[in-house]
């Protein structure tokens, strides 16, 4: 298993595994993605902040991140690196990428002086707030979103459970 940074001819790969994760969320719980912007998915990867997980040379796994999030985290948004859009292909499930996203997050935020690795979800996903507290994130509180300009639709008149590791 590896994880690299993904490139610029990823970028349908990724909108395909976005497009399952839609799927998939449409199955088991009331709010889904409302998709997401190809400018904003290539400027993560030029910003090398878009990364994929290999598995035997077969991408398993994306995600993204960044290193703000002001909206979300209000006055707690400083020495972080904050894990998005985690996406799992179902023919990986089960390979707890998750944690192998940790150990990769702890290793690079203790090389760039960051302090926390933050999460947020819909606030009332309970499966998925007990898988993240179960892969060692703490539960650290609820935000209700006021201004919601920047980021994915989704993210309009809802209200986050937000998590963190401290480094």
């Amino acid at each position: 298993m590896q994880i690299q940074n993904s490139q610029s001819t990823d970028i349908d790969v990724i909108f395909e595994f976005y497009d399952m994760a839609i799927a998939h969320q449409k199955k088991v719980f009331n709010k889904h993605w409302q998709g997401f912007s190809r400018e904003l998915v290539t400027n993560e990867i030029a910003e090398n902040r878009q990364y994929k997980i290999l598995v035997d040379g077969v991408v398993a796994c994306v995600f993204a991140v960044t290193f703000n999030d002001k909206l979300i985290w209000g006055d707690r948004d400083h020495d972080s690196i904050y894990i998005h859009r985690i996406v799992t292909h179902p023919n990986f499930r089960g390979y707890s990428f998750v944690k192998e996203i940790i150990k990769w997050a702890k290793k690079y935020a203790l090389e760039n002086h960051l302090k926390y690795i933050r999460m947020d979800t819909w606030a009332d996903n309970e499966k998925l707030l007990a898988y993240y507290t179960g892969c060692g994130f703490d539960y650290v509180g609820m935000v209700t979103l006021n201004e919601t300009e920047g980021l994915p639709k989704h993210y309009e008149g809802i209200s986050l459970s937000l998590f963190e590791i401290v480094i």
